[in-house]
């Protein structure tokens, strides 16, 4: 962090309060690895070697936070966020399927590269804006991580992370169909806490993060459709079967659900006698 970020490059000039109140936001977001990561330890214990990776994972993605809030202790430190208001972020997820967890994130990782590539163009401040393109080149290594452990669940489980891939799949390159962003914070996680059972709703701000994409760094329906396009090139490597739209990924989810409950019945049908 002393070494990468060009800290002497500051100026002050160049940085409104408008863009300093969205780093902080971004700062406790990205806190959430803490929570993620103990989640994934939790519904991974049977995985050692996923689980060391999380460590890796976990050690690049809290780092995203400290130097956004070295940053603002640095230049705005009126705004870097309190102990209380990271830790409201800490909350336990309620228990989700391994496979299905892992490709939501692998989305997640690709939708947080093209973020921060428009977070960086619409900064002003050379600082920033360096860091938020370091942001974006570690998001899209740590999506490449994930793609490898998707690689082994099909090489191991097949038909089940298939289907559990296409599934998730689908609902990630759906983005434009629903009114919420669709990335792991902004999603529920926590019966017990609905409706504050999602990342961005125990945020200082809950409304920030659409008024960011929204209003600031302008994330608009080509961005969206190069997210999508990301995603289903990805699946079409991945399920060895070439997905130009969100549509024939669905249909072949269809074909995966119709397949694995044929298998599943087979199993449960009395031997005949």
């Amino acid at each position: 962090m002393d070494k990468d970020i060009p800290w002497a490059s500051f100026d002050a000039s160049k940085l409104t309060d408008e863009q300093a109140q969205t780093i902080k936001m971004n700062a406790i977001t990205e806190w959430a690895a803490l929570p993620a990561t103990e989640m994934f330890l939790r519904d991974n214990r049977g995985d050692s070697d996923f689980s060391a990776f999380m460590s890796i994972w976990f050690f690049e993605e809290q780092k995203h936070s400290l130097v956004l809030m070295e940053y603002l202790r640095r230049f705005r430190p009126d705004l870097a966020p309190t102990e209380a208001e990271l830790h409201d972020i800490r909350f336990e997820f309620d228990p989700a399927p391994a496979l299905e967890t892992l490709m939501l994130h692998f989305c997640g990782e690709i939708r947080l590269n093209h973020w921060y590539r428009r977070a960086s163009d619409w900064h002003t401040e050379p600082v920033i804006k360096s860091i938020y393109t370091r942001l974006s080149q570690d998001e899209a290594r740590h999506g490449g991580a994930y793609l490898k452990y998707m690689k082994r669940a099909i090489n191991t489980v097949g038909l089940e992370a298939k289907a559990a891939f296409a599934k998730v799949g689908v609902l990630m390159a759906s983005a434009r169909r629903t009114a919420q962003a669709m990335h792991p914070t902004n999603l529920h996680v926590n019966k017990a806490l609905f409706p504050r059972d999602t990342i961005q709703s125990r945020l200082p701000d809950p409304e920030w993060l659409e008024h960011w994409l929204d209003k600031q760094i302008k994330f608009d329906a080509v961005w969206e459709g190069k997210v999508v396009e990301r995603i289903l090139h990805n699946l079409s490597l991945l399920l060895n079967r070439s997905f130009s739209t969100v549509q024939e990924l669905n249909k072949y989810r269809k074909e995966l659900s119709a397949e694995l409950a044929a298998v599943t019945a087979s199993k449960t049908l009395p031997l005949a006698i």
